[in-house]
């Protein structure tokens, strides 16, 4: 019985320190979401403000490449 009770503690110990490891690694894939949307709507705000002869055509006026 006392064995039983000791693998099941270093095996809880195991889940215990995965799961922290886990928690870090969720919050550091938040922060770089985080990060990347940010810089997706800096990304946007430029091609909203793309002068029209800056020689980047919106998708209605590209035609598509000849392998189409």
């Amino acid at each position: 019985m006392e064995d039983r009770v000791i693998k099941l503690e270093e095996k809880m110990a195991i889940l215990q320190d995965e799961l922290s490891q886990m928690g870090h690694e969720v919050y550091a894939q938040q922060k770089e979401m985080a990060r990347l949307m940010i810089e997706i709507g800096k990304l946007k705000s430029r091609l909203e403000h793309v002068k029209p002869d800056s020689g980047i055509l919106n998708p209605s006026e590209d035609s598509p490449p000849p392998h189409y």
